[in-house]
């Protein structure tokens, strides 16, 4: 119940970044709910590779270099589902940060510290 939740969550907040960046925009629910699903599954198999390689950078730029990461990753969803597109780096950059604050902020709200909706 937890991870549908969660993907709720995602898809909400992914339905709610072109309202605040225009360079973003999502076709429909239906393409932020596969694009939240691509995004996750993204982040559990791909990212973790990708902080692992990049660590020396990761390590010298004092950890800020996973953001970049981040913006990639992003990018590279926006790329593979259509309906979802994403104007450029920088783009992503900002609404993979936006997209983080807000999809950890609504799990605040909306998820007990227990797990349980």
């Amino acid at each position: 119940m937890r991870l549908l939740l969660t993907w709720l969550i995602n898809a909400a907040t992914l339905m709610a970044l072109p309202y605040l960046m225009h360079s973003v925009s999502v076709d429909n629910v239906g393409t932020a709910l596969v694009a939240a699903l691509v995004l996750g599954l993204v982040n559990t198999i791909i990212r973790p590779l990708l902080v692992v390689l990049t660590l020396p950078v990761t390590v010298v730029s004092l950890g800020l270099f996973i953001l970049v990461i981040n913006a990639l990753l992003f990018w590279l969803v926006a790329h593979l589902v259509g309906g979802f597109h994403v104007a450029g780096f920088w783009s992503a950059f900002l609404a993979a940060i936006l997209y983080s604050v807000i999809s950890w902020a609504l799990s605040t709200l909306l998820l007990n510290k227990d797990g349980n909706p």
